[in-house]
């Protein structure tokens, strides 16, 4: 196989397993691409979810749904405006606004809706999420947890440890590094590694990059340093995927401060 089709492959590899990542949404850190707002009006932009806007904005999913009458999937559609504050609105009202401002929107096919077709059809459900200790897992770096993991739609698919930029972010596991680069938005300079047919890690919002794709990695060595790239503050976003499935790392790493004692 020539150098160019072994490239190519490996990128479409990288973008398959980044997939999944990419589909479940942010980490809930500011975009520079995000959508602006004035006083209490926020219009909606390309890539935007309720959860990033509730980010971006100061108010909560929950205010938000009520305040414009969206309900569960929280579908929101580029150029809407959103309320910020105020008295609820309709669902719809909502709707309706949300179809005219689809209508208005150029048909245009994304990176998401190219991806789209790599999403797995379902997900590991809770119930069959694997047991703590099967294996071991050190913290990918020192600081304070300033957003835990969410199992609500649209929530936080992983931890998010702030800690002052610089600071050492380190291999939650041995594994290989299969994507290294700043392409999926919302995460800045990302690293994946892949630990075996079933385990990924991800490090989002990093600073200095200091692994390439294809390395092998150990458990602990240290492979970038904090951020806070594509990020409204100095943090790591970190998440460990089983099956695709961002599961929540704190029910993995052993107790802060400590080394894993399996």
């Amino acid at each position: 196989m020539s150098a160019g089709r072994l490239k190519k492959k490996s990128v479409g590899i990288a973008m398959l397993l980044c997939a999944a990542l990419l589909l479940a949404g942010c980490s809930g850190s500011r975009s520079s691409s995000a959508g602006s707002y004035s006083g209490s009006v926020y219009t909606v932009k390309r890539g935007d979810t309720l959860y990033r806007i509730s980010r971006n904005t100061g108010t909560s999913v929950k205010e938000l749904a009520r305040l414009n009458g969206i309900s569960p999937p929280y579908t929101i559609a580029v150029g809407q405006k959103l309320r910020l504050t105020g008295k609820a609105k309709s669902a719809t009202v909502s709707r309706k606004t949300a179809q005219n401002s689809s209508k208005k929107t150029p048909k245009k096919t994304t990176k998401t809706a190219k991806t789209a077709a790599a999403r797995p059809s379902s997900s590991v459900p809770q119930s069959a999420w694997p047991s703590p200790g099967q294996r071991c897992w050190r913290w990918p770096a020192s600081g304070k947890i300033v957003l835990p993991y969410s199992t609500a739609v649209g929530g936080n698919k992983g931890i998010d440890i702030a800690a002052a930029r610089g600071a050492p972010v380190y291999a939650a596991g041995a594994g290989k590094v299969v994507y290294v680069g700043n392409q999926l938005r919302g995460y800045g300079n990302l690293i994946l590694i892949k630990h075996n047919e079933d385990y990924i890690t991800a490090y989002a919002h990093n600073d200095t990059l200091l692994v390439n794709n294809g390395q092998s990695v150990k458990a602990g060595q240290k492979i970038a340093t904090m951020g806070s790239s594509d990020a409204a503050s100095v943090r790591l976003h970190f998440q460990i995927r089983y099956r695709a499935t961002a599961i929540d790392p704190l029910r993995y790493l052993p107790p802060q401060g400590s080394k894993p004692k399996c």
